[in-house]
């Protein structure tokens, strides 16, 4: 038993130095915020905090071009937040209203009150074309926004967790209570494919340039699947049974995967084997006791640096060691 044992300490050690130095920092919220989104780019930051409101940030000069707000007289409680792949909308959502806001001027597209049941997740198209809007009562529902048309994808038998869509709107993926996650065609409601999981899905992402798909449970299974097949392509090769992951992130060339998590992890990914590559800690909130933050996105800036937002209201820039 000794050769495996000492294999596991070996890996356990490969693994064990974690980055907490970031290269770069800026404060986006006084105090706490409630979530965050980042252009595919890294260049905007979108950040919803109880007491700024949606602030979308200019991450190029570091400066606050617009603040929004749903409601004027009352605390910000957005809680969702999704950025169109080519940088031009912002849609954010509270448990039962959404927005749409034009990054261009920062007007105010439209805004829409749901039904009883509570807003989970979101997702927006590429020119806010297309709406994807994850509730409470199991179904997703898909709004074309020119022809004002909706339709509710009633696939999952419980509580929806995590949606995405891709850039045109063509395909929505989405996770559910219900153990599945599923692609399917948000102009025929029909599932492409299905990708079941041994407990709740709790994080779903696409690459946006239609190469791959990412799924995880509420346990230790994390899956990159190959959009076009079906296919299995990996699993994340992680060491702890029990792993949630709060932001998700394919780089441009397809390579690597970036995951962010509520433990404060940072963490590169290689597609191809599901291996870690490096590892980073966001900075924690001020007083959290323990020391705590929750990553709620990332972004690749290029080849050697990635960037993180997380509910410490921070900014974060890292540097990449170990490709």
């Amino acid at each position: 038993m000794k050769y495996p044992v000492l294999f596991l300490s070996l890996l356990l050690s490969a693994c064990s130095k974690v980055e907490t130095t970031p290269v770069e920092q800026w404060p986006h919220v006084a105090n706490v915020s409630y979530a965050a989104a980042l252009s595919s780019d890294g260049k905007y930051a979108v950040v919803s905090s109880v007491q700024d409101g949606i602030s979308f940030w200019d991450l190029q000069q570091n400066a606050l071009k617009y603040q929004w707000r749903h409601e004027e007289a009352s605390d910000n409680l957005v809680l969702n937040l999704a950025l169109s792949e080519d940088n031009s909308h912002v849609l954010t959502a509270d448990q039962h209203t959404f927005a749409l806001w034009r990054t261009a001027d920062g007007q105010n597209v439209g805004y829409w009150q749901t039904d009883q049941h509570s807003i989970r997740d979101i997702a927006i198209s590429n020119n806010g074309a297309h709406l994807l809007i994850g509730k409470s009562d199991n179904t997703v529902q898909h709004i074309t926004l020119s022809s004002g048309r909706r339709l509710d994808f009633i696939g999952h038998t419980e509580r929806i967790n995590s949606v995405a869509m891709s850039p045109n709107g063509r395909y929505a993926l989405t996770g559910s209570n219900d153990y599945n996650a599923y692609l399917w065609d948000t102009q025929t409601a029909q599932i492409r494919y299905s990708f079941t999981h041994p407990s709740r899905v709790t994080k779903v992402a696409l690459d946006p340039q239609g190469r791959f798909a990412f799924t995880a449970d509420s346990q230790h299974l994390a899956q990159i699947w190959h959009i076009q097949t079906g296919q299995l392509v990996s699993q994340l090769q992680m060491l702890t049974r029990q792993q949630v992951f709060s932001a998700v992130r394919f780089s441009a060339d397809g390579r690597f995967l970036l995951t962010g998590a509520p433990t404060r992890n940072l963490v590169l990914w290689e597609v191809k084997t599901g291996r870690e590559i490096q590892r980073w800690r966001v900075s924690p909130r001020v007083g959290s006791r323990p020391e705590s933050a929750v990553v709620h996105a990332v972004a690749f800036l290029d080849a050697q640096r990635i960037i993180s937002e997380s509910s410490s209201g921070l900014a974060e820039v890292w540097k990449i060691t170990n490709e």
